[in-house]
């Protein structure tokens, strides 16, 4: 048995992305690094949802989270881009139409 008990449970599933959804993701990301927009990411995998969050700076808010609620597949869509404030820039049933939103101009970032 282990000095340090574990705080979860083994068996306790976790949503995740899978390889198939980190591709294009980190390809947004890539471009967002090459434009200056970004410096950081954060993965986090939860019972009920997983996140890819963005940052601009390693010390603050994220300014973009995408997000995996696989509960609102049949409903809104499970996937979600958030911006800095919270609002939903997207939302959809299909990854590639949702990262659509970072090939717009239609947002720059305030410093």
């Amino acid at each position: 048995m282990s000095e340090f008990p574990s705080r979860r449970a083994p068996s306790e599933p976790r949503i995740a992305f899978h390889k198939t959804e980190m591709r294009p993701i980190l390809d947004v990301y890539g471009r967002l690094v090459m434009a200056g927009e970004a410096r950081d990411y954060a993965i986090g995998m939860h019972k009920d949802h997983a996140i890819f969050a963005i940052f601009r700076r390693h010390a603050e808010n994220p300014t973009w989270r995408i997000e995996k609620q696989p509960h609102l597949a049949n409903m809104q869509g499970q996937y979600v881009v958030y911006g800095q404030a919270g609002q939903v820039l997207r939302r959809g049933r299909d990854l590639q139409q949702v990262l659509r939103v970072f090939d717009r101009k239609r947002f720059t970032v305030v410093k």
